[in-house]
């Protein structure tokens, strides 16, 4: 068998080395020449060390990097579904290329598997169509569904051994093509679902909870500021109750699946209230931080801020929708070229930022001795295990205020108030 998958992010390229792994020939096609180079160098573009080692011995075996797609016995779509801020929907012109691309290659007996996060009907309503051609009629001559991925960064490779699958096909052949080409791989369980559309529904639907659960977990905190309660402490509390799970509160939710994902869903029918209100308070959390910070400082004129942290969670270097960057935006001068720069900022003075995993090139990226040096306040915008391990004695020594901010829980506050900070958290 040889499988082609068809983008190489960082969800294409670790499912392109599972299957090379486990011996089965693998091209992977990416219309992006700088990632084909970088593959054929054998030097992938991956935050997590053991995935970057599983990809290169991928590389050195069964995988086979390709500036053009090959005809294959399976082609896995794996490529991004931005949100199209302006027409309100989500963008779908990479999964339409990619159909384009299959298309061109598609033999009679072939199966297409659909891994991108899309709106409920993409894979019957677009993508069907698009590889459909005269000769090959879909559930007759070709085996179609839509399986979606569930890792999480900083845990890719165990995520895709061992998570459950989700598998929707055009028919029982296809659904029976699919599951035969993913048991071998996974520990976990592969559900059928009544077809793709509703697997498309299912993944959208994690992602909603997860997003309503943190804007929940968020409204709790903001409520317990106000009576004077430790929001965290309540929380452990209440999920003393065997049916009680909520979640931690931060500065917001960042990534993709979480702020953007669940708007897939939005079918103009207003039902999707309490999702927009989620998305609301998580987008809130980042001026809330800023007001910690106001609350702590007499005045934001002539200060200068370290932000530690800017990926959009803690241990990964993704900056996408960062509610740390979001906050280093609001306080100055930050702007990345794919983010609106914010007019002015809250502060007049300077803002530094520092992040030991985050990889994109267009920050101004400084070491950490730089960000603190003179700051004088902190605050942690992800929870990297690098912070967790700071020394306060030493962070003290180097900066003028004593100010943290820590709405990510990621260092031990009396620790830190013993050494004579100010450390307000969420």
């Amino acid at each position: 068998m040889t499988i082609c998958v068809h983008g190489l992010g960082y969800i294409g390229l670790a499912t392109a080395s599972l299957f090379a792994n486990e011996g089965t020939d693998v091209i992977g096609f990416d219309v992006n020449e700088d990632v084909i180079d970088r593959l054929h160098e054998g030097e992938p573009k991956v935050s997590e060390s053991e995935l970057e080692s599983y990809i290169q011995d991928a590389l050195e075996c069964n995988l086979t990097p390709s500036r053009r797609p090959q005809p294959a016995d399976v082609h896995i779509i794996c490529v991004p579904t931005p949100y199209d801020e302006l027409n309100d929907e989500a963008d779908l012109t990479y999964v339409k290329d990619a159909g384009r691309n299959v298309a061109n290659v598609l033999r009679p007996g072939d199966t297409v598997i659909l891994e991108s996060t899309v709106p409920p009907g993409t894979t019957t309503g677009i993508l069907a169509p698009i590889i459909s051609r005269s000769d090959l009629n879909i559930g007759e001559h070709v085996h179609l569904g839509y399986t979606p991925e569930t890792v999480m960064p900083g845990n890719t490779l165990t995520e895709l051994r061992t998570n459950d699958r989700i598998v929707g096909g055009v028919d029982e052949a296809s659904v029976s093509a699919i599951k035969s080409l993913y048991e071998p791989l996974t520990t976990g369980e592969i559900h059928v679902a009544a077809d793709p559309t509703t697997a498309e529904f299912v993944k959208l639907a994690q992602n909603a909870e997860r997003n309503v659960s943190i804007a929940y977990a968020n409204t709790l905190a903001l409520l317990a500021e106000n009576y004077g309660i430790d929001v965290r402490s309540a929380i452990n509390l209440a999920n003393n109750h065997p049916r009680v799970d909520i979640l931690s509160p931060g500065p917001g939710v960042g990534g993709h699946c979480l702020p953007v994902d669940p708007r897939f869903l939005s079918d103009g029918s207003g039902a999707t209230e309490l999702i927009d209100i989620a998305n609301r308070v998580n987008g809130r959390m980042p001026e809330h931080v800023i007001r910690l910070l106001e609350d702590a400082i007499d005045s934001l004129e002539n200060k200068t801020v370290a932000v530690l942290g800017i990926t959009y969670k803690g241990n990964v270097s993704d900056t996408r929708n960062s509610p740390g960057l979001e906050i280093a935006q609001l306080l100055g001068n930050v702007t990345v070229d794919t983010r609106r720069a914010m007019d002015g900022g809250w502060n007049e003075g300077s803002v530094t930022i520092h992040d030991p995993r985050a990889t994109d090139s267009r920050l101004q990226l400084v070491t950490l001795d730089t960000a603190v040096n003179g700051a004088d306040a902190v605050i942690f915008g992800a929870a990297h295990d690098e912070f967790a391990e700071l020394n306060p004695a030493d962070i003290r020594s180097k900066m003028t205020g004593r100010t943290v901010i820590d709405p990510v829980d990621v260092i031990d506050v009396d620790h830190w108030t013993e050494h004579g900070f100010d450390v307000r958290t969420i």
